[in-house]
């Protein structure tokens, strides 16, 4: 039986027997950035240390990680936050402890968690109540928590705690990687008589067209998701529909697999490896109010601090056509049926989403690409000097693996094509985010 879209995606998703909810987890589906790299937990603990800086070094640090699919992103800050106390040790940004020949992709700043300084210099405190207070460790300070409806991993550091909702009163850092694209949303289609709701077969993917959208949607729409100059010329009954190929006729479904993520057999989820939509009648569009009231209530659990949201996305300027819903599974491009064997994700409105945050936190908002946030945190990809190769052939060969990772996270027909939304709250913009 047909049900709307929004419907589909959250029992196909969240569900007792979800996508995200039962099984090995997205890693065994897809390549994110979290899996790509140790450079980019590197990249955020550096924008950590930033956010720790303007509170001020506050005695309980929050980092929390919304869908945090098994962990694998927190256990790695983790790590980091770990091994930065330890002298004489800086943390690289392959994620590796280095010795010597840096490869200076992510410059070390005084005072940041892997710059090796003297304990009198780090833990003695300008901000507390005098001069001779001394300071917590990062390590002793920071707070991290998982938000996801999964059930706990069974290997998860203690240190991590985790929860299916997001805590409120947080005080620090907000994460949200390839969270917005898998909030359930309802799709439309442009009609002569308006925009109507797209309804979907659970177990076959096949598409029908249903009601008019709500006065909410619509104007949601109207603002966000601009309609066709002109009414469709197609002729005949609305209700006769939109019919995408069952998932099995992969040949004839108009769907191909995703450009291959370096190193790995699985797909990235990328915007070059969208597939076409199959052709309808009418114009198609993803309405995202849905991510916006999910962003806006993320953003409004935090008392201090810094929201950041990095998913692949579209801006009101660009928005695609046919839309971008489509499937993963096993490691390659599927169509979304949402049956719940595959991931069902669509790009994000990424102004619409930015302007609800904006809105709750009453504090500007910066929308910039993945590639430029990580080089503006030190990670720019670029290759170690020559001359290192004939001082340090290790530490040379060890930086060339680490600016390939890099380059992989700064793909801009890959990983590199997200985009990172930092949403202050009570603050300003870190250093890093303000450029």
């Amino acid at each position: 039986m047909p049900i709307p879209w929004r419907d589909a995606m959250s029992h196909a998703l969240y569900g007792p027997d979800g996508f995200f909810v039962a099984g090995g987890g997205p890693a065994d589906h897809f390549r994110t950035s979290v899996h790509a790299s140790p450079a980019f937990a590197t990249a955020l603990l550096r924008l950590l240390d930033q956010v720790d800086s303007t509170l001020g070094h506050p005695p309980r640090l929050d980092v929390v990680d919304v869908g945090a699919g098994r962990g694998e992103l927190l256990h790695s800050l983790l790590r980091l936050v770990a091994a930065a106390p330890a002298v004489g040790v800086a943390v690289g940004v392959s994620g590796e402890p280095t010795h010597s020949g840096r490869s200076g992709l992510i410059p070390a700043w005084v005072g940041s968690p892997e710059t090796p300084t003297s304990t009198a210099s780090v833990r003695r405190s300008p901000d507390g109540p005098s001069s001779g207070t001394v300071r917590r460790s990062l390590a002793e300070r920071v707070r991290f928590t998982a938000v996801e409806y999964a059930h706990r991993p069974e290997n998860l550091p203690e240190e991590i705690n985790w929860t299916a909702e997001i805590p409120d009163e947080i005080n620090g850092l907000l994460i949200a990687t390839e969270w917005l694209d898998n909030v359930p949303l309802d799709v439309a289609v442009h009609t002569p008589e308006g925009w109507r709701y797209v309804l979907v077969d659970p177990d076959s993917g096949v598409e029908t067209v249903g009601e008019l959208a709500n006065a909410a949607d619509v104007d949601w729409l109207n603002t966000w998701w601009p309609s066709p100059a002109s009414p469709s010329s197609a002729s005949g009954d609305p209700d006769l529909g939109l019919t995408r190929s069952d998932a099995t006729s992969r040949d004839e479904s108009g769907f191909g697999a995703a450009r291959p993520a370096q190193g790995s057999s699985l797909t990235a989820r990328s915007r070059p490896g969208c597939p076409e939509t199959p052709h309808s009648d009418y114009q198609r569009a993803e309405i995202g109010r849905s991510r916006d009231e999910a962003w806006a209530n993320a953003v409004r659990q935090i008392s201090r601090g810094l929201a950041v949201a990095v998913d692949y996305g579209h801006l009101r300027e660009g928005r695609p056509v046919d839309g971008t819903l489509t499937g993963y599974r096993g490691g390659r491009q599927v169509p979304p049926v949402p049956d719940g064997s595959s991931d069902v994700t669509a790009h994000v409105a990424m102004d619409s989403v930015a302007s609800a945050g904006a809105a709750v936190a009453r504090c500007a908002y910066s929308l910039i690409s993945q590639a430029e946030a990580l080089r503006a945190l030190g990670a720019d990809g670029g290759r170690p000097p020559l001359s290192l190769a004939g001082t340090d052939p290790a530490g040379y060969v060890r930086a060339l693996a680490a600016a390939s990772a890099v380059a992989e996270l700064t793909d801009p027909a890959g990983l590199g094509g997200h985009l990172w939304l930092h949403q202050p709250v009570g603050i300003g913009l870190p250093p890093a985010v303000a450029r």
